[in-house]
């Protein structure tokens, strides 16, 4: 039995939960270790199971808790050389354990595979969680699906997907003109429209839920997220993550 929780999603914090019955893995760890031990008692999923944590990039959102975190529950953080030189030295990890993008990390019987993805930070990674033949993706912060997003989405059972904005709303938002141009490049974020053609086109007939993940709360609302991906909705699940609570809990039979 898989469990997969998103603990945190959004530009304050993002972190997320796979597991099963003896070990886990946390994708992220952008909100405190405090936060992230709170959000897991919510939802009565035991810390000791976690046996590393991987970060996708530099940013604050997906780095912020991994240090402390670390030394609290003697845990290692995998990320990639680049990643790490480039994050803040107070949130680098005391003892980073590196990855070379395009490789898989085993984890007990998980298989944590990274790759490379479009956005602006150093080395930015995605990554696809395989287990009993199952797989969960983590796929946040994409200005724009590279060939990597598109083969590993077709694997994928469920997959945590950005849809960070609303294009209506970027463009006539208060944001700067520099930042919304940030947003929507090719190295920013996934609009609505951008995830749910990703999916309408790539995703595969194994596909059972989607988590709309990394919602703006500038540019963007869970409604208007869900309403996007209303389409959809006759081949898989969709469902919405939160950058306040944890997420409900998803489980697949492996």
């Amino acid at each position: 039995m898989l469990e997969i929780c998103a603990l945190a999603s959004g530009s304050n914090g993002n972190c997320y939960y796979i597991g099963n019955e003896k070990d886990a893995v946390l994708i992220d760890a952008g909100v405190s270790c405090k936060q992230i031990l709170k959000r897991m008692a919510e939802k009565e999923l035991n810390p000791q199971k976690i046996k590393a944590v991987f970060i996708s990039h530099e940013h604050s959102d997906h780095i912020r808790g991994a240090r402390v975190f670390e030394k609290k529950l003697k845990i290692p953080v995998y990320l990639t050389a680049k990643t790490y030189l480039a994050a803040y030295k107070n949130m680098q990890p005391a003892y980073p354990r590196f990855f070379e993008p395009g490789t898989f990390v085993a984890v007990g019987d998980f298989r944590v595979h990274s790759f490379l993805k479009n956005h602006d930070a150093s080395e930015p990674c995605s990554f696809r969680v395989e287990y009993a033949g199952k797989n969960v993706g983590v796929f946040t912060d994409i200005g724009e699906p590279c060939e990597n997003v598109v083969s590993h989405l077709g694997l994928c059972d469920v997959v945590f997907l950005e849809s960070n904005y609303d294009e209506d709303m970027l463009r006539t938002g208060r944001y700067p003109v520099f930042l919304k141009q940030r947003v929507a490049s090719a190295n920013g974020h996934l609009s609505n429209m951008q995830a749910m053609q990703l999916l309408e086109k790539n995703g595969g007939a194994q596909l059972k839920c989607v988590f709309l993940s990394h919602i703006s709360a500038e540019n963007n609302t869970p409604e208007l997220a869900l309403a996007a991906h209303h389409p959809l909705t006759s081949r898989f699940e969709v469902r919405l993550t939160s950058r306040y609570a944890p997420a409900d809990i998803f489980k697949i039979e492996s």
